[in-house]
């Protein structure tokens, strides 16, 4: 195939690294995680799950998904009707919007064992409120946690006290600049499935936790009643469990994974899937938990914004309505055992993890990992394809879609085999620099 040719989205993207300090504003968009010096790095429109960049190309998404935000596709015109219509009727004003009472009301339906909402505009936010809430009510401070939370200073914090803390939960390289020291100690990892890891924890604080903060699935199912057994530790220690439904949340259901997965936690924190791109997060809680918010300060303008809220609102009711979980699961049931058929096709080496709705593969050779994911996404642009190693369902997908996918990535695959069987290296054959993995500043 012919080379990749950049157009008007890298020039302004070299324009922004100048004026915006790392590139972007979400380090899980940046151009260099995927195709460095070649990504679009910009989109003129997005509808579906097709995107246009600035030079009017074309390309369907079969990587992120907004993310993970979108779960119904982008630009969906039911919710994006009930955005307009706040809009037109005042998206901010003195009085507030009842749709964040409506709003309330759903979540709480969905998840019985909750008394109280509260919102905030970002995940990352709205989990330093959960900590900030847990802490409130228990009067303690130390918080173990699994998983990747964001990137405000309770999590952070976890890297004063050893700086490798956070690298094996999600993104490695997180220095904890500007981070108060002393709350160095105040926050402390496990590993998800690891039950003697974490009990040894909680023999040590004993008495001195607040809150235990994990995400109920992300990868791996949960083992020999790992999640029960935490839940029980919580209850019988008064330790607040706190479940971040960021990622895991509207995937497996309608609501929280925790709801399949039979454990109730006493916060749930949920956002991306929640609203289908639209900026708002939600905190559920326990009526006795949450009623700690009022005795800390929890207060912001834009957390009474209309627009995010009545979008919102129609997002929960369309899900449910067209059992977008169950597509989810069928759409990346169909990505998982395609990649695996097309690797054993052309005798190539791939592991592949990830809950249906959020798969991923690596590809396992002699050369590095990231090599393979550079050259896959390369490719896979050529042929009309916003792709990584990672595959995010929504509800725009399709059967076909998806099959046209899986025969691209066959051809890609067979690209790679045949690089390999005439001696060559996957990475000659880069029209660029290997992809970035993890947190690194950029020059």
């Amino acid at each position: 195939m012919s080379k990749i040719i950049t157009g008007k989205g890298q020039k302004l993207y070299l324009k922004a690294k100048k004026i915006i300090p790392g590139g972007t504003q979400l380090l899980s968009k940046r151009p260099e995680m995927f195709l460095p010096d070649l990504w679009p790095a910009y989109y003129s429109k997005a509808k579906g799950c097709k995107i246009r960049d600035l030079d009017d190309r074309e390309y369907t998404d079969v990587s992120y998904m907004g993310i993970g935000a979108n779960v119904l596709g982008y630009a969906h015109d039911e919710v994006d009707a009930a955005a307009k219509k706040a809009i037109e009727n005042g998206g901010m004003c003195t009085l507030n919007s009842p749709e964040e009472v409506y709003l309330a009301e759903e979540l709480l339906r969905l998840h019985p064992w909750a008394g109280g909402v509260r919102y905030a505009k970002a995940g990352g936010e709205a989990m330093a409120l959960a900590a900030r809430i847990a802490r409130a009510y228990t009067g303690k401070d130390i918080i173990l946690f699994c998983g990747y939370h964001g990137w405000h200073d309770w999590y952070l914090s976890a890297n004063l006290s050893d700086k490798n803390a956070l690298n094996d939960q999600h993104i490695a390289g997180l220095a904890p600049l500007g981070v108060p020291s002393g709350l160095a100690g105040t926050n402390l990892p496990f590993h998800y499935n690891n039950f003697e890891e974490f009990h040894a924890l909680t023999e040590m604080h004993r008495g001195k936790i607040a809150a235990i903060i994990m995400e109920p699935i992300r990868n791996d199912l949960p083992e020999n009643d790992f999640l029960q057994k935490i839940r029980q530790t919580a209850s019988m220690a008064g330790i607040v469990l706190v479940f971040d439904e960021i990622t895991s949340g509207f995937r497996l259901c309608a609501g929280g994974s925790h709801k399949v997965l039979g454990v109730e936690p006493d916060i749930a924190v949920f956002a991306k899937g929640l609203t289908n791109g639209y900026p708002l997060a939600a905190i559920i809680g326990r009526g006795d938990v949450m009623e700690a918010s009022q005795d800390t300060f929890i207060s912001s303008t834009f957390y009474t914004e209309r627009i995010a809220l009545a979008a919102t609102l129609k997002n929960v009711e369309l899900y449910q309505k067209y059992r977008v979980w169950e597509k989810q699961t069928e759409y990346g049931r169909m990505v998982q055992e395609g990649w695996k058929e097309k690797a054993e096709q052309y005798g190539l080496k791939i592991e592949t993890g990830g809950i249906l709705p959020l798969g991923h593969f690596t590809m396992k050779g002699k050369e590095d990992p990231l090599v393979y994911k550079t050259f896959f996404t390369q490719e896979m642009l050529k042929r009309g394809y916003i792709a990584s190693t990672s595959f995010y369902a929504s509800y725009s997908h399709s059967p076909e879609i998806i099959n046209d996918y899986i025969e691209n990535t066959g051809a890609v695959f067979k690209e790679i085999a045949s690089i390999n069987a005439n001696g060559h290296t996957v990475e000659s054959n880069l029209e660029g620099t290997v992809c970035h993995s993890g947190f690194g500043r950029l020059i």
